[in-house]
């Protein structure tokens, strides 16, 4: 649930983006630059995250990571009288979710143990799930309250504050899950691991590219002709491409049976038609069109999410593994700044031809993981086993832990 609550406050304000133009007289560079923002404080929330909570203890940085989010929102509400405060609310909301994203990840990872089992890709689908949940509804809610009622830009803040609460007082009584004694000078982080750098880095980005370009660019090229629905239609893209992604993690578990890469390729793929598919949805300005290539984008990032968090489980030794989280958020959310950079290249480019060069990216990175994949060979067992008994047997040490 904090999860969710995390991803409800990263993504309220994407919907919001053409309604801050209407009743605030905002500039649409100003209003897209707040992505960029939120992505200042991201970064030293999931670097610094990752390592205290790896140091305290998981609970603690989530608990405290959700409060700074709901400071957060609160300064926001307050951007509806001042300006100014919608620029520390960002700041302060990217600190909170990116803190919540390292910790949560590697909590909701380590509390997916199911007796003497441990399936390595549980907890990353759990945690992609709980996150995109909460990705997904924020920004319809967002977009319904801002289109109907009464002070939107303050009202539309309201169920996250709500939702930080429910969360808050539900988690209280959940258990710490962090590993104390594991050996970690011989395992090292990680980061030197090539599967890391070369199955992970260059699909990290694209697992927030797909979703922010799906609902914080493509609605803005195509609602011309939805003259006072603006807001409720880019509520519903909002809503539709992380929730597509829901909707695929299940796939991605399934075809990573037979090769653990496949979810990549295809997430890969999936994006790529998804930019491509907005071409035509914006040179013949097609709203429907557009909503399926959203369907796309967001299929892509549940692939890629899923597929992400089980290889850096995979990767990370127990003791570091809310560190490389938090490096891959870092990397992912990077994709996040996709809008304002798309923004800043069209005063070179046209839209359509920004797409075509994003899905032709897209085909180069898939083109570039399944060559690596080839070489690359799964984890051998014996090792494999090795770190989930050691895992395991400093669960059972730990007295915190049921």
């Amino acid at each position: 649930m904090l999860l969710t609550a995390a991803g409800w406050g990263a993504n309220q304000f994407s919907s919001l983006l053409g309604a801050y133009g209407t009743h605030l007289g905002l500039a649409s560079t100003t209003v897209t630059s707040l992505f960029a923002v939120y992505v200042v404080g991201l970064l030293p929330g999931l670097l610094l995250g990752g390592p205290i909570a790896d140091r305290f203890g998981r609970k603690p940085v989530v608990l405290g990571a959700v409060a700074v989010g709901v400071v957060g929102t609160a300064a926001l509400m307050a951007g509806a009288v001042a300006t100014p405060w919608l620029a520390v609310g960002r700041l302060l909301t990217g600190v909170g979710t990116g803190a919540a994203l390292a910790a949560g990840s590697a909590w909701v990872k380590e509390l997916s143990y199911a007796g003497d089992v441990v399936d390595e890709g549980t907890g990353a689908r759990r945690a992609g799930l709980f996150l995109s949940a909460g990705f997904s509804v924020s920004g319809l809610v967002a977009a319904l309250i801002a289109q109907w009622a009464p002070h939107p830009m303050v009202i539309a803040y309201v169920p996250h504050l709500v939702l930080c609460a429910g969360a808050l007082t539900a988690a209280v009584a959940a258990p710490e899950t962090r590993p104390h004694s594991l050996p970690v000078a011989a395992s090292g982080s990680g980061l030197r691991d090539p599967r890391f750098w070369w199955l992970v880095v260059p699909v990290a980005p694209w697992v927030f590219l797909a979703p922010s370009v799906g609902f914080g660019v493509l609605p803005g090229l195509v609602d011309g002709r939805l003259t006072g629905s603006e807001t409720v239609y880019a509520g519903v893209a909002t809503l539709l491409t992380p929730g597509s992604g829901v909707l695929t993690q299940p796939l991605a578990r399934r075809l990573a049976v037979g090769n653990r890469i496949v979810p990549a390729l295809a997430g890969l793929w999936a994006v790529a038609a998804g930019l491509a598919l907005a071409v035509p949805a914006i040179v013949l300005e097609q709203p429907w069109t557009a909503l399926c290539a959203d369907v796309l984008l967001g299929g892509g990032y549940g692939m890629l999410v899923t597929y992400c968090l089980t290889e850096v489980g995979r990767i990370a030794p127990p003791s570091r593994l809310a560190r490389l989280t938090a490096v891959f958020w870092a990397l992912a959310y990077l994709g996040f700044c996709a809008p304002y950079v798309f923004d800043l290249l069209t005063g070179v480019a046209t839209p359509p031809v920004i797409f075509s060069a994003s899905a032709v990216l897209a085909l180069l990175t898939c083109l570039l993981v399944a060559a690596r994949g080839r070489s690359a060979r799964d984890e051998p067992d014996r090792d494999r086993q090795e770190r989930r008994g050691a895992d395991h047997v400093e669960r059972l040490g730990d007295p915190r832990v049921p």
